[in-house]
């Protein structure tokens, strides 16, 4: 059983608004359970979900806090904000299957801002002025132009009124599955050995 099936197998079941983003790996009783033990009570309702990390060279450590990023967040809306740091441009953008996507707006090209143009495509697209850097807005790969490599993501979920909150990023080239097992593994241990996560410490270890 994967680390995924294990937390929504445990998981009781979600109430209320949320879906999962595009291309999760999670469900939103995963990030029920997850999130309300990682951000210390903050219950949320629902989830939409993307995994990647801020930090161009992906050397962020520790599970980023929860942030409140937009009161509410309507189909075809997006939000800019910062995330993790007080440095860190980051976009979310609610889908038209009402999923949440969000991304760094660093382009991984030369850093310039990256915007989300709403008339591109039937989602939109996230754009680099700079060089003409286009990326994915389903996923954050690299659709044209220069960039290396697609954004870093951030993982947005929306509690049950409404509110959307940053509650945490992977690194590039990890899944989200594997960014939260770091994270977690790291400040959470107990909670990454209850669902499952590879390399998490065996029952009792803390004591030894």
């Amino acid at each position: 059983m994967s680390v995924t099936e294990e937390a929504d197998r445990r998981a009781a079941p979600p109430a209320g608004p949320g879906r999962t983003g595009a291309g999760s790996l999670t469900t939103r009783r995963d990030y029920l359970r997850i999130v309300t033990v990682v951000s210390g009570g903050l219950a949320l309702g629902g989830a939409g979900v993307a995994g990647g990390m801020l930090h161009r060279e992906g050397d962020s450590e520790g599970s980023p806090g929860p942030k409140r990023i937009a009161a509410r967040l309507a189909v075809g809306e997006a939000v800019a904000f910062r995330y993790p740091g007080a440095e860190d441009r980051a976009v979310a953008v609610r889908l038209s299957d009402g999923s949440l996507v969000g991304y760094s707006a660093v382009c991984t090209h030369m850093a310039c801002a990256v915007l989300w143009r709403e008339n591109r495509g039937s989602e939109g697209e996230l754009y680099c002025p700079c060089h003409e850097g286009v990326f994915d807005i389903l996923t954050g790969e690299v659709a044209a132009g220069p960039p290396p490599r697609g954004l870093p993501k951030v993982v947005v979920v929306e509690r049950l009124d409404g509110s959307v909150w940053a509650i945490g990023t992977a690194r590039s080239g990890e899944s989200l599955e594997e960014g939260l097992c770091r994270q977690l593994l790291k400040d959470y241990p107990e909670t990454a050995r209850e669902i499952g996560c590879p390399g998490a410490p065996p029952v009792g270890s803390e004591e030894a």
